[in-house]
């Protein structure tokens, strides 16, 4: 790898380190969506191989996301904002479903995980940003069975995304009338086991890849990722979670959304070029 490119990459991932951070606490995210398409391209200047670089962006990403995601809730929970009920209800589901999605990586094509993504990330940018307060599911949650049901789905929706939760979870508990500030608390609390499970689960799944993917990787987690980001990220959690609260509804809203949009533009993108 060129000299100049290695400058470039460790800029990127700096940045990306910081931005993932602020993210994670001012969105209740682990950052997920910046850190997959900077990996991405980071590997492809390793020369990763097409068939396993998805996947292994995913996996390292949920590692990554970790220490950021512990921060964050606990910096939330500090604060009296976490919704105990959901925690309760929706941990062990979420868990089942990352399993499922971790399955997925060891044997779906890269171009799935893609797809959920600019999927999943649409939906949610076009409620936040079309969405008005009239746009309900009901004021109460719903019962035990389907507030499980929505625990599975965030799980697996993370696990194919390489995010922890917060964007689905957000969207979910606004939907039922809860405040942003509220949403964001809870999800960076969901997201602690989502991305725990994630990270062993990606492990698993791309041992039977070993010879293709790049030195320092256990699974689909490249060590290298790992230790580059993850520190600086958790380090910035904090500032992100402080900003939060101190930010009105609608201004959270607006900066979710378009986020959401322009990560997902990102993978549709690669999705287009790769046909």
């Amino acid at each position: 790898m060129p000299v100049l490119d290695l400058v470039w990459l460790a800029a990127a991932v700096l940045a990306a380190g910081i931005v993932t951070g602020l993210l994670a606490g001012l969105f209740g995210i682990g950052g997920g969506a910046v850190i997959v398409p900077v990996l991405f391209e980071a590997f492809r200047l390793a020369s990763v191989p097409e068939e396993v670089r998805m996947q292994l962006c995913v996996g390292t990403s949920l590692a990554i996301i970790v220490p950021t995601t512990v921060r964050s809730y606990l910096a939330h929970r500090a604060r009296g904002l976490v919704i105990p009920e959901v925690m309760r209800l929706w941990a062990v589901p979420a868990v089942f479903g990352v399993a499922i999605g971790s399955v997925a990586a060891a044997f779906a094509p890269a171009d799935l995980f893609k797809a959920a993504f600019v999927l999943i990330a649409g939906l949610i940018a076009a409620k936040l940003l079309l969405g008005r307060d009239s746009w309900v599911l009901g004021d109460e949650f719903p019962g035990r069975t389907a507030m499980a049901g929505y625990g599975f789905l965030v799980g697996l929706g993370s696990s194919l995304m390489g995010i922890s939760g917060g964007s689905l979870v957000t969207a979910i508990l606004t939907l039922y009338r809860r405040s942003i500030h509220s949403a964001v608390a809870t999800a960076s609390g969901i997201g602690v086991p989502i991305t725990l499970a994630g990270t062993i689960g990606y492990c698993l799944a791309g041992l039977r890849y070993q010879s293709l993917l790049p030195p320092l990787s256990i699974g689909f987690v490249s060590v290298i990722g790992l230790a580059m980001i993850a520190p600086i990220s958790s380090y910035v959690a904090p500032l992100g979670a402080r900003l939060a609260h101190a930010a009105s509804k609608r201004r959270l809203e607006i900066g979710f959304g378009i986020f959401l949009l322009l990560a997902a533009a990102r993978f549709l993108w690669s999705l287009i070029a790769h046909q």
